[in-house]
């Protein structure tokens, strides 16, 4: 079967001609782990040297060693998708739940939306926690801080034996953001009997119970697999600094990840972003859309000057308020499934075929998927996929296209048109939907296989420009790179004065950051902030709270200027500067071909620039 020696291939590709550059000492690595390939970006101080292997979901660290089968770098930060499987999966750790005695529940009753409010045969809301594993602890403190029921040593000796076998637990109790101490005490004692805890005031210390309870939860829930998963490649990697990449855009130290994993949820998507914005502002680019399709999903995303954020994200229908940048994500990848429905209509995703099978062509697979049309149409030369490290079986998928009975390019350009119906329609929700014109941003296509259908994108949106980097296939992991430490710091402002509270939150951040050998770091807050009773806020700079009306009016489409608007939430960003020796020089040289076929239609133009970035124009 072609392609069945991919993995050892890129290996021994890796160990032959780059033995100088990976015995190099100052060599910092970044990796991005996918649900196809596992991307791998080098870099020396002169030079940039990429590959890819194989994913492997059954033990995604062993893609890793693979890749590094060569030698050890120096650092690697890594972008891991351990925790949104864990979570997509529901193959997480067992995990009990603690609350405030009455409010075990608080995670079934959660908001009156309904997503599926018509739907008779819908499964309800998912859950993380079995009924016989939620705990109430008699105490009770107040919105303001104020306690007005203690909690007793008795109490809390008689939960730490309730829960002493427990695999991993998240408390969750009652106003904890204005006042910890119960959340503290019970931490304390969980963790003196050996038992893995995720306090809500550590993790999300702000308001509304539900959101707060269910991010703690699903950080519990995913934790202990990230912790064994960062355990076994510190062992194997143990003279390598390792750091883990996170939602937000920054990277964390290895042990901090393993405490607080639902901050990694879309570490690899973010890692896209960031490296795009490094590609914009070297072409002079400030507004663009970063269209992000792999194998598995499509990641897009809006950048209007800066990267956008968010802190409301539900990733496999669980709410998980920590920032995040704002990214929207769609099953629709080179791996999508394209089958015909009952009613004999085509489809395409969101089922993957993953890494293992993979598409047909892997030689392995047996549904036919957007990579198979692209390879049908003449879009992926056969014999030099991954720069030759991997050939595709082109026989093998006409045989299965032949099956279906549909002729071969008629059937290959219907799945590709099927898989940019359901991209558009992703780009729409993040940019005409949200009040912003694609018109006047440029398109930034990566990712395995977002230059294939960028341009075919740009069409649709009539976007006149597009931007492949040069180091497309592997941008996310090269993002990781570029990247500095970051971590956020909040706190709920409701009932405090938020001159007062972000003094408190920049101290934590310089002592965090010093621990990570950051000494300076920068510091930018924020507030959330909102009409005086409405349910949702907007976030500005600190600096820029007068603009709120006129952002309000921008988002919604109005403004009450005589409405008092309350702070509900204080945020501090902690920026860690890399050092100018660590940071990679994305226009440095690369030592090897980029892993990137680009499609370009009729009616454009490609031009390159000197760092090997391809800009297409519509003629």
């Amino acid at each position: 079967m072609k392609g069945s020696g991919a993995r050892s291939d890129a290996s021994q590709r890796a160990a032959s001609q780059f033995p100088k550059l990976y015995n190099k000492e100052p060599m910092r690595a970044g990796i991005d782990t996918g649900g196809t390939f596992t991307d791998f970006v080098f870099w020396d101080g002169k030079r940039i040297v990429t590959h890819k292997v194989r994913s492997t979901p059954d033990d995604p660290a062993r893609a890793i060693l693979e890749g590094l089968a060569a030698g050890r770098p120096r650092e690697i930060v890594h972008g891991s998708t351990v925790a949104t499987n864990a979570l997509l999966e529901r193959k997480g750790a067992k995990t009990s739940f603690v609350a405030t005695a009455g409010f075990e529940d608080i995670l079934d009753l959660a908001r009156q939306n309904r997503p599926h409010l018509y739907d008779w045969f819908s499964s309800g809301r998912p859950r993380l926690v079995a009924d016989d594993s939620k705990f109430g602890v008699a105490e009770r403190i107040l919105h303001d801080g104020t306690v007005q029921k203690p909690l007793t040593e008795a109490t809390l000796r008689e939960l730490a034996d309730a829960l002493a076998n427990a695999e991993s637990v998240a408390v969750c109790l009652l106003h904890s953001c204005a006042n910890a101490e119960h959340e503290r005490r019970i931490g304390q004692a969980l963790r003196e009997a050996g038992v893995r805890v995720s306090l809500s005031s550590e993790i999300l210390p702000e308001y509304r119970e539900y959101e707060r309870a269910s991010t703690t939860v699903v950080n519990a829930y995913v934790s202990p697999l990230m912790a064994g998963y960062i355990d076994r490649l510190s062992r194997e990697l143990e003279r390598t600094r390792l750091r883990i990449f996170q939602s937000n855009g920054g990277s964390i130290a290895a042990g901090e990840a393993s405490r607080q994993a639902v901050r990694t949820i879309l570490s690899g998507p973010a890692g896209g972003l960031v490296g795009a914005a490094a590609v914009a502002k070297s072409l002079g680019i400030d507004r663009f859309i970063g269209f992000d399709m792999g194998g598995t999903s499509t990641d897009v995303s809006l950048y209007d000057g800066a990267a956008g954020y968010t802190t409301e994200a539900e990733p496999a229908g669980f709410p998980v308020r920590v920032p995040m940048l704002d990214i929207y994500t769609v099953g629709a990848g080179g791996g999508s499934l394209a089958y015909f429905d009952g009613a004999g209509a085509l489809r395409v995703g969101p089922q993957s075929a993953g890494a293992s099978p993979g598409p047909v062509c892997y030689g392995s697979g047996e549904d036919l998927t957007v990579t198979d049309a692209n390879l049908l149409l003449g879009r992926i030369d056969p014999e030099k996929f991954l720069d030759g490290a991997m050939s595709l079986d082109i026989d093998r998928t006409r045989r299965y296209a032949r099956d279906t009975g549909v002729p071969e390019r008629q059937l290959a350009a219907a799945i590709v048109e099927g898989a940019n119906s359901n991209m558009e329609r992703a780009i729409r929700a993040i940019s005409i939907e949200r009040g912003h014109d694609p018109r006047e941003y440029a398109l930034i296509g990566f990712g395995g296989a977002g230059a294939l259908h960028a341009c075919d994108l740009a069409d649709r949106l009539e976007m006149r420009k597009v931007v492949i980097p040069a180091h497309a296939g592997v941008l996310s992991a090269l993002g990781m790179l570029v990247a500095d430490c970051v971590r956020d710091y909040s706190q709920s402002v409701l009932t405090d004065d938020p001159a007062r509270v972000f003094p408190i939150l920049e101290k934590r951040a310089r002592r965090d950051l010093a621990e990570q050998g950051f000494a300076d770091c920068a510091l930018v807050r924020s507030i959330d902030l909102r009409y005086k009773g409405q349910s949702f806020e907007l976030n500005l700079p600190a600096e820029r709270i007068d603009d709120f009306d006129e952002r309000h009016r921008r988002r919604f489409g109005y403004r009450h200027e005589n409405c008092a608007v309350e702070a509900v939430t204080a945020r501090v960003q902690a920026i860690g500067r890399l050092p100018d020796e660590d940071r990679l020089d994305f226009t440095a040289p690369a030592e090897i071909p980029t892993f990137t076929s680009i499609y370009v239609p009729p009616g454009w133009k490609r031009t390159d620039d000197p760092a090997g970035n391809a800009v297409l124009v519509r003629k």
